[in-house]
């Protein structure tokens, strides 16, 4: 079983016990009733000119393990929007990532950048979760959903003012993600068996996507000759988790990338 499988299962197993102590009608009617003509802030502040950089709060991984002994995450987030990042990511699974969903409802309480609930959707009631917590968009992972399972999850952010960033590994992923409607497609340069990294699988798929969907780069991301090969390629977003947990000052290192990405 691969990692992405296994923690899957886990989710599955955590919106099960979720949905005892709240079923998914009563989540659905809060959801709704918080109002959803959003504007899509998330897809409008990838907009920009350049490169445009999600940044991520992020604790730990299964990967990398413990990347962040000291967590001030709302501390982290606001520094991020200081330094000028258009969104932020925040990690909200609890067991491979150490994440939770009061980091993403805190920081929304401190930052105004729209916010990505980054975990493993595998249910739609993790949509309307992701709604009530203050979310402006959800990750949507193609390997774990059928098509016509992407394509309503995608209509059910849709309708809840939120945006779907579909992620995607490969050739036959992105085919899915157009076809499902996506208008925010991430590439992971992650080989979620192997672990290993390569910012080229972007570059390689790029050409794949239209024009009119917003293009994002995620994972292995962590210099300015990285920046500026994506920025060559028409990337318009980059995704930045573990460079900006390590770096040393935030706003220093945030400045170096940007200026590549211009």
């Amino acid at each position: 079983m691969n990692i992405l499988v296994e923690i899957a299962e886990k989710t599955k197993q955590r919106v099960m016990e979720n949905k005892k102590e709240k079923p998914l009608e009563q989540i659905k009617r809060e959801a709704l009733a918080m109002g959803t003509d959003t504007g899509f802030p998330f897809e409008k502040a990838l907009k920009g000119e350049g490169v445009s950089f999600i940044c991520e709060v992020k604790r730990a991984s299964p990967s990398k393990g413990l990347i962040a002994e000291d967590f001030p995450y709302c501390e982290i987030a606001k520094t991020y929007e200081e330094a000028g990042a258009a969104a932020v990511s925040v990690l909200t699974e609890p067991f491979y990532f150490q994440g939770a969903d009061e980091y993403l409802s805190r920081i929304h309480e401190t930052v105004s950048l729209p916010l990505l609930r980054k975990d493993f959707t595998v249910d739609e009631y993790m949509i309307y979760e992701a709604k009530i917590i203050g979310a402006s968009a959800v990750l949507l992972i193609c390997s774990l959903l059928e098509e016509e399972t992407l394509e309503r999850y995608i209509g059910i952010a849709d309708s809840l003012g939120l945006s779907a960033l579909v992620e995607a590994h490969d050739e036959a992923e992105i085919r899915q993600a157009v076809l499902a409607g996506a208008r925010v497609i991430g590439v992971n340069n992650r080989d979620l068996k192997t672990f290993s990294v390569d910012i080229r699988n972007s570059i390689r798929l790029r050409g794949l996507v239209p024009d009119e969907i917003i293009f994002v780069s995620e994972s292995g991301i962590g210099s300015p000759e990285d920046i500026r090969e994506l920025a060559q390629h028409r990337v318009d977003a980059a995704l930045i988790g573990e460079t900006m947990m390590r770096a040393g000052d935030i706003r220093e290192r945030f400045a170096e990338l940007a200026a590549a990405g211009r």
